[in-house]
């Protein structure tokens, strides 16, 4: 493994690629790609599947990189490799979907046997998502810990009057962003977006709400359950 220099890649030139360069370029992608999972799962919500997507896809995309390089079709395979994504549209958050990027980024760096570079651009952008997470950075405005209520009255009930003043009491900023009309149109379906005054007092404002609308069903949401997509 011929190397003039740390950020040198470690396959000289198309097809002469041998075992060797092979098994450090694989392992270099799996290392890189498990510690970007890890700094992933630290500080964000996360299911199984998608912390081992990210960590294997560095080394998926390696492999890819390297079984096509010198290929006069290696440009449509990068293509291929990073249209891999679209699996991701299901519902998913924008932050998903910029860590899978930064895997594949990492991967195809890997792949191009550009060791060094990926490992320095993959720990630098974990770096950065380790600041941006104890920063608060893109958080709530001014900290707020924002709320999605649905509340669900009845036809006949004056929601602007029974139920907007009693928001208003409790919270410190509140917005009704949907109105939907549920059970055949006998009942509706309000969707607030709202920071509580005091988070403590969630229950006693369910309590009130429920004296109002019959004890119908009343929920509370984090606001990233509803809007997990772009």
């Amino acid at each position: 493994m011929k190397m003039n220099g740390i950020f040198d890649s470690v396959i000289p030139s198309a097809g002469s690629m041998g075992p060797l360069e092979f098994v450090v370029c694989v392992a270099a992608s799996l290392v890189m790609g498990f510690a970007i999972s890890g700094v992933y799962m630290f500080r964000n919500r996360h299911s199984a599947s998608l912390a081992l997507t990210i960590a294997l896809i560095p080394a998926i995309v390696c492999v890819v990189i390297m079984a096509v390089s010198g290929d006069i079709g290696a440009g449509i395979a990068v293509a291929g490799a990073f249209s891999l994504v679209r699996f991701r549209s299901a519902p998913g958050s924008a932050k998903e979907i910029a860590v899978i990027f930064l895997s594949m980024a990492v991967g195809l760096l890997m792949g191009m046997g550009f060791i060094a570079y990926s490992v320095l651009f993959g720990v630098a952008l974990c770096l950065v998502m380790l600041a941006c997470a104890k920063a608060g950075f893109g958080g709530a405005r001014d900290g707020a810990d924002w709320k999605i209520v649905k509340v669900t009255v009845p036809e006949d009930l004056d929601y602007n009057s029974e139920i907007d003043t009693l928001m208003g009491e409790y919270t410190k900023s509140c917005e009704l962003v949907e109105v939907r009309s549920v059970n055949m149109g006998s009942m509706f379906r309000l969707t607030y977006k709202a920071v509580l005054k005091d988070p403590s007092a969630q229950k006693e404002l369910i309590d009130k709400i429920r004296t109002r609308n019959g004890n119908l069903e009343v929920a509370f949401l984090r606001e990233d359950t509803v809007q997990a997509g772009l």
